[in-house]
């Protein structure tokens, strides 16, 4: 089976080309077109540095691969077309070469992938069957992008959004146990699965810091309270079992309408950073390459989707957050933007961030349907 390559060139990428002569970024980086790919989500770079894996909310998972190492993807197919996949938004891989796919009720693995993406029928082994990372009854077209990481430990960590705005009372034992709108971890082969975190509202974004294990990620916050509350959240988890504090706050501080009257739990941990309410932060990632100044090493960068519901909206840009010698946020700013215009009008919108082996940055963009690469030139 020959499998279809998405077009790299002609009018698109020239748009999209275009519209990245708009973007605004610290002096001595520059910004390109790595890749058109379609729904771009998440982004999963092979550890031997082959291949990149881009996952979406569809129902297509993609193949990147530069292979003359111009820095600017020259292939683009789908991976795995032979399964069926259902919102395989979560991609990540292990040190050792294995991705894992984690899709809106399933997980699969694939051995070798980097080495073994050029078929129509690769090797995949499940580790959470289909219908048993949530119980289906809870399925639901809200909070389905689900995201991956192999932490520290060699467990797989993933992320559950809760399906409501907030949800009713009732439902809390439930998502308690099953770790919706938490993060749950399982050793890789799906056995030994605990609830790591709860009360996170929907969380799209994580990573661990290299230097310290601590796993941090984004929270999107409550809808419909206003155009300036509550804010978005960038958190930090230094060991299991912390609760983030949703559904009691909505976001940082900001005490939601439901559940105002309910005495919250004593222990909340409240977030690292405070971002602009409904930003939308989505994915992030530690940079620990050499490319970049010095200022940018051990920090976080960060993609804000842009707002859906706002007045005026905010968002679509890439953040950075600094962190402190303690291993807590220092400094939140903006690094990336200009996908929003002045007039309110998307040029794209960022979803994921992740670094190349040569230590430049790739930002991916559902709405564009592409990947950006920002490298840094000195100049």
């Amino acid at each position: 089976m020959d499998i279809p390559q998405v077009p790299q060139t002609g009018a698109k990428a020239d748009a999209i080309k275009k519209n990245l002569a708009r973007i605004k970024l610290p002096r001595g980086f520059k910004i390109g077109l790595y890749a058109i790919v379609p729904d771009a989500r998440h982004l999963a770079v092979g550890p031997q540095g082959v291949v990149t894996f881009v996952g979406t909310r569809k129902s297509k998972v993609w193949a990147v691969t530069d292979r003359d190492k111009d820095r600017v993807a020259d292939e683009v197919k789908e991976f795995a077309p032979s399964i069926s996949f259902a919102i395989p938004n979560g991609v990540c891989f292990s040190k050792d070469g294995f991705l894992f796919i984690a899709e809106q009720n399933r997980v699969l693995v694939y051995p070798a992938a980097e080495f073994f993406y050029e078929g129509p029928d690769v090797a995949a082994f499940v580790v959470v069957k289909q219908g048993e990372l949530i119980p289906p009854e809870e399925e639901s077209y809200n909070h389905t992008s689900r995201v991956c990481r192999i932490g520290p430990d060699d467990k797989l960590y993933i992320t559950l959004g809760q399906p409501f705005n907030v949800y009713a009372p009732e439902k809390m034992d439930l998502y308690k146990k099953s770790g919706i709108g938490g993060i749950v971890r399982m050793s890789r082969e799906g056995k030994d699965r605990e609830v790591f975190a709860t009360g996170v509202r929907n969380s799209v974004g994580m990573d661990f810091n290299p230097k310290d294990k601590a796993l941090w990620f984004t929270d999107n916050q409550v809808d419909g309270m206003g155009d300036n509350q509550p804010p978005g959240e960038l958190n930090r988890a230094d060991k299991a079992g912390m609760n983030f504090g949703f559904p009691y706050f909505g976001g940082g501080k900001t005490r939601t309408n439901e559940y105002k009257n309910q005495t919250p739990p004593a222990d909340v941990t409240f977030p690292q950073v405070e971002m602009d309410a409904h930003a939308a932060d989505l994915g992030m990632t530690f940079y620990n390459g050499r490319m970049f100044p010095q200022n940018y090493r051990g920090g976080i960068f960060s993609a804000q989707h842009g707002s859906w519901n706002r007045t005026t909206p905010v968002g679509a840009r890439v953040m950075f957050t600094k962190l402190k010698d303690d291993g807590t946020a220092d400094k939140t700013e903006v690094f990336a933007d200009g996908w929003l215009t002045e007039n309110g009008e998307y040029l794209g919108r960022p979803v994921d961030v992740a670094q190349l082996p040569d230590g430049s940055l790739l930002v991916s963009d559902d709405f564009a349907g592409a990947i950006y690469r920002i490298w840094y030139d000195g100049r």
